[in-house]
């Protein structure tokens, strides 16, 4: 059952993060700012849950480092109630200051009594930064406070309740573009964060910046910048930019990107709008995203000089600390087109530009081989860099799509296997390519288009010779575009009826059309293929134990065989159990066990599946991803840069409870299985209870007791949920029952069930009856 000899220690906790630190771990929503300039030190707020005790920050790359200041708990009822009290009587004496009444002596501030209208000396503050220097604030900063504690639209979210503070330098050589902010605790790793290298000089919101006439001027901040704001319920930030005219502004927001999903908001994200005013306070321009990106891009040709303003909301005005904002504003280089959207591995391959700021019309393309399928590029115009765009690389032969191609008197032959490079260049254009095939072959046709960021939504259908359908295809998921939530390419596979000539058609299914409208056909027999995603990517597991991991599967072109999972070049101590996936699921869990000692460094860890296609060995990388929630409902697979494991130090050590015999469990259709666990004898061995995590439908633990040398586990199949000849891994977790004390530490009588650990996943197998 698993790799022999891999063994967990089930350590009796009273706390389940002690013993499950995946469950325990804490967790980050935002980072305020999300990003800074080279060569930069700042101060950097996070928020999220269960962050008390967090001690180290970890930042991907090389040239990032930062240190943890503070941490701040979650300000109490009760203590609202006084920071209200004190607003009260701090607001009073900055209005009697501004009708001209004496500045106050140094001394106590007190408040309105009840009976007797008798003074009463206010209660002692917090200690919180939102709060220090409280006295010495505003009117204008003491209303900006109030609105941001007493703001009815508010609502409590325990997510990102707790913050912590952190200083962040950049070195002056630092890459720029995205990295990931973890931070660590005893408890484990936080999930990723996105934190932002930039190279623009960079402003933050000075609260309060909403368009309101009592608004005081501010300076013009020079271009270009990048501006760094959170929106709160109702808010609206605006930024007075100093432009010129003739200037070619592009207004680039990134909100979505930075926190890519909201379980419990809708749409699952901050919709980010970005407007620009002129001098004269008239709106002349504004975007709420950029084709199918939630983050909006604005262009603008600037009239005339003077001060203009940027302002950016939400789009029903929602908001709360993790609607945070990164927007760049400058005469910026920016590319909206590229054509083509790829080319063949090796191949000299010059993609043509469009766009904004562009001086250099086309772009080399890095074709080289052993990169990854889909790949970014941009372009550097004198000290500014270009966004980033996608493009893809393939070993199959490639032809440029021919004009006129609209009907099947005119379609383009096409030799099989190819990909074709091309453009629905007009509202309504309909690109038809003729192939030749012969009875029963099967033939795939996919487009790629939206994944490499062509405003195209693809309509695919292939058609006999006389015109009749045989096979069509509007949208379908790819599971691994986790950032994707209109999946847009089109993919049909069919087995051709009869020898001859077919047609392949491409068309937008909303009938749009453009330059920017560019798209690569495969067509070609099937080619079996495989992805791996590992979630989460951040593991915490105790010393010597181990801890479930999902790994999952995205089958391609009709793959349908058993992949092998293994480590890839780890550590000494680390193992995976239940590596095995078998042909036809979609995933499984697995487990990772770490080494004995404790190390308080994170591992870097790598994974890779291997699967016999054609009668030759594949290899694929295990990509690291974190399963997010999207408005209550949806899920997905977002990629991450690195799988880190954290190993943590367990706080007391029990003899080992091990698998006792190798090999995957069979267990009969409708009958029982033992599994046999090796232990030394214990008190608690009588009172341990197990689940099955996430079992199986039909697979269950009948009975678990304690045995000579052990525990046994009896394991059930029902012979109608589940059929021979079904194989699946299967992790099993140990609970124990606790007895809670007082705070002296004396026995209440009550109890709790608390986790003990996991066991190495054990593979099994359903036999006849």
């Amino acid at each position: 059952m698993g790799a022999t000899g891999t063994a967990l220690a089930l350590v009796w906790l009273a706390t389940a993060a002690g013993s499950q630190p995946n469950r325990g771990a804490p967790h980050l929503g935002y980072a305020y700012p999300a990003g800074a300039r080279q060569g930069a030190a700042l101060r950097v707020t996070v928020g999220g849950q269960a962050l008390q005790g967090v001690e180290g920050v970890l930042v991907s790359g090389q040239g990032v480092q930062g240190t943890v200041v503070e941490y701040i708990r979650p300000l109490t009822n009760q203590q609202l109630g006084d920071i209200a009290k004190h607003l009260r009587a701090i607001t009073q004496q900055r209005l009697g200051e501004a009708r001209g009444r004496a500045a106050p002596q140094p001394k106590p501030l007190r408040s309105e009594g009840g009976e007797g209208n008798e003074k009463e000396p206010l209660p002692e503050l917090p200690d919180h930064p939102l709060l220090r220097g409280l006295e010495q604030k505003t009117l204008a900063e003491l209303a900006a406070l109030r609105d941001v504690l007493f703001n009815p639209k508010r609502q409590p979210n325990l997510q990102i309740a707790e913050t912590v503070t952190l200083d962040v330098v950049v070195d002056p050589a630092a890459a720029p573009g995205d990295r990931e902010l973890r931070l660590q605790s005893p408890t484990g790793l936080t999930n990723p964060l996105i934190f932002q290298v930039g190279d623009l000089p960079e402003a933050w919101e000075d609260e309060p910046n909403d368009p309101v006439p009592t608004r005081l001027k501010t300076a013009a901040l020079a271009l270009p910048v990048t501006l760094n704001g959170q929106i709160e319920p109702g808010d609206i930030d605006r930024f007075r930019l100093q432009a010129t005219a003739g200037q070619r502004l592009v207004v680039r927001a990134q909100a979505r990107h930075l926190v890519p999903y909201l379980a419990d908001a809708v749409p699952g994200w901050f919709q980010a709008t970005v407007a620009l005013y002129d001098p004269g306070g008239k709106e002349v321009a504004y975007a709420d995203d950029y084709r199918f990106d939630p983050d909006p891009v604005l262009f603008y040709e600037v009239p005339t000089d003077g001060e203009y303003d940027v302002e950016v909301r939400d789009s029903i005005y929602r908001g709360r600390e993790d609607f945070v904002y990164r927007v760049e504003v400058g005469e910026l280089p920016f590319i909206t087109q590229l054509f083509p959207l790829g080319g063949a591995v090796g191949s000299r391959t010059v993609a043509a530009l469009g766009g904004w700021n562009l001086p250099p019309q086309t772009l080399a393309l890095d074709t080289q081989p052993g990169g990854e399928a889909l790949r970014r590029a941009g372009l550097t115009v004198g000290d500014r860099r270009s966004n980033l765009v996608p493009y893809a690389v393939d070993t199959l032969p490639e032809v440029m799509e021919s004009e006129p191609n609209d009907d099947g008197k005119q379609a383009q032959r096409v030799d099989l296997p190819s990909i074709v490079n091309g453009r629905i260049g007009r509202s309504g254009e309909v690109d038809v390519f003729q192939i030749t095939g012969k009875a029963g072959d099967p033939i795939v046709a996919e487009v790629l288009a939206r994944r490499l960021h062509s405003p195209l939504d693809s309509l695919l259908r292939l058609t006999g010779a006389s015109g009749k359908v045989l096979a069509w295809n509007d949208d379908r998921e790819d599971k691994g575009m986790g950032l994707e939530t209109h999946h847009a390419d089109s993919y049909l596979t069919a087995k051709l009826p009869l020898d001859g000539l077919y047609r392949v058609e491409v068309r937008d299914s909303a009938g749009h059309g453009g330059e920017a409208y560019a798209y690569r056909l495969r067509v070609s027999a099937p080619r079996p293929d495989f992805a791996l995603r590992v979630t989460p990517s951040g593991v915490n597991v105790l010393a010597g134990r181990a801890t479930p991991i999902d790994v999952h599967v995205l089958r391609q072109d009709g793959f349908d065989g058993e992949i092998e999972v293994a480590l890839r070049d780890a550590p000494a101590g680390f193992a995976l159990s239940g590596g095995r996936i078998p042909a036809g699921l979609d995933g499984v869990h697995m487990t990772l066990s770490a080494p004995q000692a404790w190390i308080k460094a994170p591992f870097a860890l790598q994974l890779e599946g291997r699967a016999t296609i054609g009668g030759q060995t594949v290899t694929r990388p295990v990509v690291p991803a974190d399963d997010l929630m999207q408005a209550f409902i949806y899920r997905h697979l977002v990629p991450a840069q690195q799988f880190l494991a954290q190993v943590s130090r367990p706080p007391r050590f029990l003899p080992t409870v091990a698998l006792a015999s190798p090999g995957p469990v069979v267990i009969p259709a409708g009958g029982t299985a033992e599994v046999r666990l090796t232990t030394a004898a214990l008190p608690i061995l009588a009172d341990i209870e197990v689940e099955l995590l996430d079992p199986p439908a039909g697979i269950s633990v009948r009975q678990v007791s304690p045995v000579p040398g052990g525990l046994a586990l009896v394991l059930q199949a029902d012979g109608q949920r589940v059929p021979a000849g079904y194989a699946n891994n299967l992790v099993v977790e140990a609970f124990t029952q606790v007895e809670r004390k007082d705070k002296d530490g004396k026995p209440t009588g009550r109890k709790f069930r608390a986790p003990l650990g996991a066991l190495p996943a054990i593979p099994f197998e359903i036999g006849p009856e």
